[in-house]
């Protein structure tokens, strides 16, 4: 990574990933160092709901149903080479061409993007490029560009190794087997699970229960994952 004085520029490096699922940079890919930091960026989190609405009720609580990958957008990154930058003699084409081959040429035979590892002072994030735009702002006489804007987006990469690490063991979208305890009815193991209630006469079908609040202590109930 280039330092300039107390100054961290933003770097972007090819990734691979191993056959546990773990993610590292592969020093034999391309990666792509800033001449100048873009001008901020944005971080999203998002998270989807369920919507499980019960035939004559007006609507219900959106229930949790999982994390969606995070996006980050990174804003107006510049090219130069008009030559007042100092660290590069690149004309702007070529280093178009290195964040292209860095970010968006396809590797190997899977005909995908590359992961990538974007690190940026404190930042660091693992993803693959979800979009490019270019902004040509100064030209040479002859047309040949001199400066270029830049907008890039990337939408997080998890390996699904790393995905199944990160579904927390109470997770409704996981099947769970669970020994009932005294006291335990099955609303109140949906209302644990599911996080509602409702959900009791459907897991009492399938477990072929004919009470759903007198269960036998030591009884094994499976809770199936919602349906999306």
């Amino acid at each position: 990574m280039i330092v300039s004085g107390q100054k961290t520029l933003l770097k972007i490096s090819g990734c691979t990933v191993a056959e546990n699922g773990s993610i590292s940079v592969d020093s034999s890919r391309p990666f792509f160092e800033a001449l100048i930091n873009p001008s901020g960026y944005g971080h999203d989190f998002s998270i989807k709901y369920a919507k499980n609405q019960t035939l004559g009720q007006a609507g219900n609580e959106a229930k949790f149903h999982a994390s969606q990958p995070q996006k980050l957008n990174l804003k107006e990154l510049i090219l130069d080479g008009t030559g007042v930058i100092l660290g590069t003699k690149k004309t702007v084409k070529e280093q178009v061409q290195t964040l292209r081959n860095t970010i968006y040429s396809y590797v190997g035979v899977k005909h995908e993007t590359p992961i990538v590892q974007i690190v940026w002072g404190s930042l660091i994030f693992y993803g693959r490029a979800e979009g490019m735009k270019f902004d040509y702002t100064l030209f040479k006489p002859n047309g040949e560009p001199l400066r270029a804007k830049i907008t890039l987006n990337f939408v997080e990469y998890i390996s699904p190794g790393e995905m199944g690490k990160k579904k927390a063991a109470s997770s409704p979208d996981l099947t769970h087997l669970i020994t009932v305890k005294a006291g335990d009815t099955l609303p109140l193991l949906c209302d644990r699970i599911y996080r509602d209630s409702s959900y009791y006469m459907e897991v009492a079908r399938i477990n072929g229960l004919s009470s759903f609040r007198n269960l036998t202590p030591g009884t094994t109930l499976k809770f199936p994952p919602l349906a999306n």
